[in-house]
């Protein structure tokens, strides 16, 4: 079975043995609690194999955490040491066995101590299934007969995403600004390595860098990140230039977020310029009419309403 968790991409390869009219005497009998001599291979202490025939493995191909322990990734040998309170899951670097029959301890990479569950329904055949799934993390449950042991997988989300992002960069997206102004915001969004993030927003706003150019929302993603780190002067200075490039939509919905922040004066100026550059369209005669109002100027700002009305493009902006 395969599945994504974070960016990591789990697998599990195991064999699955039925119930087979064997309800109550699976767990603690069939399958043994803790560690047993089974008198072949390594004749040393094992644990169960965590399915039937070759031991069962698990493969992750990012660096996660198991029960808050941390689990390099790779391919591992899977194996459950069964007790009716708690269960002992253990990662083996070696993968290749049969059973459990060769497990040594001297190989083990993690062990983890998780609670098994009970549950009224039996299921016949051995499964494992992900289950309460989030952005970055997922629990692995073991399903047999009427018991559950279930596993809590989490990612580094956020660093994984931001490694495969620089990884993305350095190939031709990395040359394109909108792949720079992309990655740049998604680190705003998360607030996470901002200083990357600044360098990318720069390169990508700057027509003078291999793939930048003069395009509002690469400015304005600079300005953003300028704003979270407390570089305020710079970031008004930065959307000043961008205003320059945008497009009437985007300097209308930039005017409107400073309505928003209670910028009264700035998002008025900024509504203006808009109209000079696009004079007598609808947008900037509304624009108008928004800063205008919200300044008080209502005699004003309703030969700007009159005017949009006239012009409106449906009966909703109507």
């Amino acid at each position: 079975m395969y599945e994504r968790v974070g960016l990591a991409e789990i697998s599990l390869k195991y064999y699955r043995p039925a119930v087979n009219g064997r309800e109550g005497a699976v767990w603690g009998k069939l399958v043994h609690t803790g560690f047993v001599n089974q008198g072949f291979g390594t004749n040393k202490p094992a644990p169960w194999r965590a399915g039937a025939n070759e031991n069962t493995v698990f493969e992750t191909s990012h660096d996660i955490t198991v029960e808050g322990k941390t689990l390099p990734k790779g391919k591992y040998g899977f194996f459950v040491a069964y007790q009716p309170e708690s269960c002992i899951v253990i990662f083996s670097k070696k993968s290749d066995g049969w059973g459990s029959y060769f497990y040594d301890e001297a190989d083990d990479v993690l062990r983890v101590t998780v609670v098994p569950k009970s549950t009224n329904t039996s299921v016949e055949w051995l499964r494992y299934n992900f289950y309460n799934e989030t952005e970055a993390a997922a629990t692995l449950v073991l399903e047999w007969e009427k018991l559950q042991i279930p596993i809590r997988i989490e990612t580094n989300y956020v660093k994984d995403q931001f490694d495969a992002i620089s990884s993305e960069l350095r190939m031709p997206a990395g040359f394109t600004w909108e792949a720079l102004t992309n990655a740049a915001g998604w680190c705003l969004s998360r607030n996470y390595q901002l200083d990357q993030a600044l360098v990318w927003a720069k390169l990508s706003s700057d027509p003078n860098s291999w793939g930048g150019d003069h395009s509002f929302k690469a400015i304005n993603t600079t300005a953003s990140i300028l704003k979270a780190l407390c570089r305020k002067e710079e970031a008004e200075s930065e959307m000043k230039r961008a205003v320059n490039f945008g497009t009437v939509t985007e300097i209308h919905q930039y005017a409107r977020q400073l309505l928003s922040e209670k910028k009264t004066a700035e998002a008025l100026a900024i509504f203006e310029i808009n109209y000079k550059k696009f004079p007598d369209q609808f947008t900037t005669l509304i624009g108008m009419t928004r800063g205008l109002s919200a300044s008080g100027q209502y005699k004003k700002a309703l030969v700007f309403a009159e005017k949009a009305l006239a012009i409106a493009p449906d009966p909703q902006n109507k």
